[in-house]
């Protein structure tokens, strides 16, 4: 697939986590060339569908009311921005063993708070589950899946299995799930093989 074809609605998930796909929503985000994906809130809704938050009816749904709001759309995707940047420092301090700031918790704990309260309890297949209570227009339902996935992970048993990719500017973050815990990039074909072609080029340049 080539970058003309590329759009937040076909990004590889390669995260193994909702917060970690929606962290990887911007391209070499550790260099200072990085590449957005979300530029509009209709790459928003777009990637939401391709992760499975939103289904057709409710991205149909929600784009219409941003053409009725734009300026309300807007500001749910500069929430968006905060959010997926708070997430991507924490998880990123956490891979480095370092505390992550307090700033970018306040930031998480906004959006979590948001979703907490329009959590319910309700009947399921054999027992009951979590959803959301959520009116069609709400233009930023998606922020609360990637909230609370956030708070899950950082409250789960798997923090110590988040990994950043070893291309030194890629900035990916992923839960690396391998049995010997060895993986070292967010995807083989891409930046574990640029890496490869870099190691048999100097090697190369040595003989």
């Amino acid at each position: 697939m080539t970058r003309k074809e590329m759009d937040a609605g076909n990004l590889k998930l390669v995260g193994g986590w909702l917060c970690l796909d929606f962290a990887n929503t911007v391209d070499w985000h550790d260099s200072d060339h990085p590449r957005e994906w979300l530029d509009s809130y209709s790459d928003l809704v777009s990637w939401s569908r391709h992760v499975g938050i939103l289904d057709d009816s409710e991205a149909r749904q929600l784009l219409q009311e941003a053409n009725t709001r734009p300026k309300a759309a807007k500001a749910v995707l500069r929430r968006a921005i905060a959010l997926r940047e708070a997430v991507h420092q924490i998880f990123s301090a956490i891979v480095s063993k370092i505390p992550p700031n307090a700033v970018y918790f306040t930031t998480l704990n906004a959006e979590l708070n948001g979703a907490m309260t329009r959590m319910r309890i309700v009947p399921a297949a054999g027992g009951y589950s979590w959803t959301y209570a959520t009116e069609g227009d709400a233009l930023d339902r998606m922020l609360w899946s990637v909230a609370r996935s956030a708070a899950d992970l950082l409250t789960s048993d798997k923090l110590n299995r988040i990994r950043k990719c070893s291309a030194k500017e890629c900035g990916w973050l992923f839960l690396d799930m391998s049995r010997n815990r060895s993986r070292r990039w967010c995807d083989m074909k891409d930046c574990g093989n640029r890496a490869k072609a870099r190691r048999h080029y100097q090697r190369k340049r040595t003989l």
